[in-house]
């Protein structure tokens, strides 16, 4: 009777918060009160099935109210980290999930962490310490269905299929090549590559990365800039594993000192898909990455969807329609230059211009435009292709890098002849393009000559609309990035972030989009250029230029990259 007298406390107490806080009124308590002594559930869960309050708010009040950490929906494991232990109907019935084991602790999410006798059960099953953490029922229920239901993945059964006895013997490396050619044509293990793949497309990733360890082999997706763990194959599969991506690939599996590069054509999922691999020798084997390119995504070199403001649209649709001169673009690896180059071609592609690009590798084939791929085995490299490209009468030429200082005189030289020259180069910004090709040893006159403009890029997650939430970042945090309160137009500023959902894979992002810093070159930055200024000081001049359209339309238009956006911001403030 006791037992029953506290257990009505303790409900009265959290009824207490949830009408403290504003969420229900008296009315809905009582009703929620009465049908929970009916149904003998949680009042937190009566209160969310009524649709009194949400999931999430009902999940921080009983954290509170209990004094026991809540999980986020980023707290999941994507991988099971239990398995043939539990049943998927007895965890579906004592509505926990396994989310941690570290130190022979065994880290649960439970609708009610103070259900002992279940706690009880799993420390009996197990010998492991218990350690009982609170989670919403749906998000338990979903991972529950996602990592040992019918939605889990068939990584396990596939793996089943290859004999366990011979995965145990095999040695972590095998030297006979044709055991090693055996084994990765066994069906299991080319069912295995296959689901690899196909997973990262069906998740939007851009690349796969397979990396040996002491202890275990890493299989990771790069989805919108960020590597994410996912299930990963037996570390003894090592060997059968790369051997068939190489296969595959068409390299050499013998050789393993040595970094090698290949390609795979691929029909997944009904999408053409070219893989770019690479391998390259680490302390515990070859580590593995796989470029993934879709070749039917037509959308992808759609000017207008690279996320350019109108206004730098402008300006950048007349650069790349100019009958002369050169355009880079600059940013790290992986920001998108290639793409950007790949649009503009596209934009200007018309029966009536010869197009001509040097790659390394061709990453798309582009209809009308006639492509060469590098090969420095046969003495085919950025400079002596491009010496020959300008006899072949073109008037647009792309090279892929301007890497060293031949490249970049002959660039140069065919700019100055009348054709119109694309490239690419590896600097922070935009203003660090002109001093790197005056570091590579071009003569300053020609490069101002020359250069029409220079655009650095970054690539920026874009928030998911499907759980966007508008939030209030604290004063501090946006002054620490130049941003003061009053800057947008109408005196209000908003924020938003991702709270996590199923479409985004409670990431809170999808997809990217393109920051921009376009920097035009006029007869101010030149007189700097010849006059041998320092790439601060053209950025300073670019902005005092950008400055005046500024001013007149009281807001900021240009967009910076990543480096300067808040400096950008603090010179518009002062202004």
């Amino acid at each position: 009777m006791s037992i029953k007298i506290e257990a009505l406390k303790s409900k009265k107490l959290i009824g207490q918060v949830f009408l403290e806080r504003g969420l229900i009124d008296g009315e809905e308590l009582k009703t929620a009160l009465n049908l929970q002594a009916e149904s003998r559930e949680k009042l937190g869960k009566m209160l969310v099935d009524l649709g009194y309050v949400s999931e999430r708010d009902c999940l921080a009040i009983v954290s509170e109210h209990l004094d026991i950490e809540a999980l986020s929906p980023a707290d999941y494991p994507k991988v099971p980290v239990l398995e043939n232990v539990f049943t998927l109907r007895f965890m579906k019935q004592c509505k926990f999930v396994p989310v941690a084991l570290e130190n022979n602790v065994l880290t649960l999410a439970m609708t009610d962490p103070q259900d002992n006798s279940t706690l009880d059960s799993i420390r009996q099953a197990t010998r492991y310490e218990v350690k009982a953490l609170l989670g919403a029922e749906s998000e338990i229920m979903d991972t529950l269905e996602k990592l040992y239901g019918s939605a889990s993945s068939t990584l396990g059964r596939i793996i089943e299929g290859i004999d366990e006895g011979n995965i145990e013997n095999l040695p972590d490396e095998i030297e006979d090549i044709e055991q090693l050619k055996d084994l990765a044509s066994e069906a299991p293990v080319i069912r295995l590559v296959n689901l690899l793949i196909s997973k990262a497309i069906e998740q939007r990733a851009s690349d796969i990365h397979i990396e040996p360890f002491e202890k275990d082999l890493k299989v990771r997706y790069r989805i919108d800039g960020i590597l994410h763990d996912v299930e990963s194959p037996p570390k003894k599969l090592k060997a059968a594993l790369i051997s068939r991506v190489k296969i595959m690939s068409k390299l050499n599996i013998a050789e393993r000192r040595l970094p090698q590069d290949g390609r795979i054509k691929l029909k997944v999922l009904g999408k053409d898909i070219d893989l770019r691999v690479s391998t390259l020798p680490t302390l515990y084997g070859e580590s593995v990455v796989l470029r993934i390119l879709d070749k039917s995504n037509t959308n992808l070199y759609d000017i207008r969807r690279l996320g350019f403001p109108e206004d730098s649209l402008r300006t950048f649709e007349s650069l790349i329609r100019r009958p002369h001169g050169i355009f880079l673009v600059t940013g790290p690896t992986g920001s998108g230059k290639t793409t950007t180059l790949y649009s503009a071609l596209s934009a200007i592609n018309q029966p009536d211009k010869k197009i001509i690009t040097i790659e390394d590798p061709i990453e798309y084939q582009i209809d009308g435009v006639n492509q060469i791929h590098v090969n420095p085995q046969i003495d085919l490299t950025f400079a002596t292709g491009l010496r020959h490209i300008v006899r072949q009468d073109p008037d647009v030429i792309m090279v892929g890098e301007i890497r060293d200082l031949e490249t970049a005189e002959i660039a140069i030289r065919a700019a100055l002849t009348g054709h119109l020259v694309f490239s690419t180069l590896h600097t922070n910004d935009a203003p660090s393009a002109i001093s790197r090709l005056v570091d590579m040893g071009a003569a300053d006159y020609l490069i101002a000559s020359s250069l029409l403009g220079v655009l650095a890029q970054r690539l920026i997650r874009v928030i998911c609309p499907s759980c966007k939430t508008e939030v209030h970042p604290v004063p501090e945090m946006l002054e620490e990035i130049g941003f003061r309160h009053g800057n947008s137009r109408n005196g209000s500023d908003r924020f938003f972030e991702g709270q996590g959902c199923e479409r985004c894979s409670n990431t809170g992002f999808i997809g990217r989009i393109g920051i921009y810093e376009l920097m035009t070159i006029n007869d101010d930055i030149r007189k700097l250029m010849v006059g041998k200024a320092d790439s601060g000081q053209i950025r300073k001049k670019a902005l005092e230029n950008n400055m005046r359209t500024l001013r007149d339309d009281g807001w900021l238009k240009v967009r910076q990259g990543v480096s300067s956006i808040a400096e950008v911001l603090r010179v518009t403030q002062d202004s």
